[in-house]
């Protein structure tokens, strides 16, 4: 999840490079370098709290300069709420087979997402979350996160469907997948198996 803005926009031109081609000597090392920062910023906040942990010192966990922290990160908000699940789940759904139904078709681009992250990417994400939800700063920025995920769906439905992404219909869709998602994660179980059953019970209709 990200907070709007550039974060936004970092979030885009991810999902625009999951669509290309696979990644070349170059681009491998800046993407091992992005997810190096991040998880030396991780451990830098579990061990001395989000807020008390600067920029500076996550560049020099990271072994990299503050400037090339900022070409990876805008902020150090922005390294905590991009969700990296975004590029994979639209890339699924685009790819997902046309004769299953708008849900299933959600479902099944979120269950093939989950399933390319290894163990510790699924540790990462857990504890990325339980991060946001502890901290004051993150949790004020979590409705843009939310607008930005509904928006997300909704375009990526909007290619699906033919409708338009601004639609009632397309957004009422999305807004539901994304509170189904968000509502399900608590961080005590499998973070792969709470959307899946999240999402199987959204296609049953929520039945109480």
């Amino acid at each position: 999840m990200s907070s709007g803005g550039a974060a936004a926009r970092h979030n885009r031109g991810m999902s625009q490079h999951a669509e290309s081609a696979a990644p070349g000597l170059r681009e491998r090392k800046k993407i091992r370098t992005r997810a190096t920062i991040r998880v030396e910023a991780m451990r830098l906040f579990r061990e001395n709290g989000y807020s008390s942990t600067t920029v500076e010192q996550i560049a020099e966990a990271a072994e990299v300069s503050p400037s090339t922290f900022f070409r990876y990160y805008p902020t150090k908000e922005a390294l905590v709420l991009t969700d990296d699940l975004d590029p994979l789940v639209v890339r699924a759904l685009a790819n997902a087979p046309t004769g299953v139904s708008a849900l299933t078709a959600v479902r099944m681009a979120f269950v093939d997402a989950l399933a390319g992250l290894d163990e510790r990417a699924l540790l990462l994400e857990r504890e990325r979350q339980a991060l946001v939800a502890s901290e004051p700063d993150l949790r004020s920025a979590m409705l843009d996160d939310f607008r930005r995920n509904l928006e997300l769906i909704a375009d990526a439905m909007a290619v699906r469907t033919g409708r338009a992404a601004d639609s009632f219909e397309v957004r009422v869709f999305a807004g539901a997948v994304i509170g189904a998602v968000q509502g399900s994660v608590d961080m005590t179980s499998n973070i792969a198996d709470q959307v899946t059953a999240a999402l199987e019970y959204l296609e049953q209709g929520l039945p109480l």
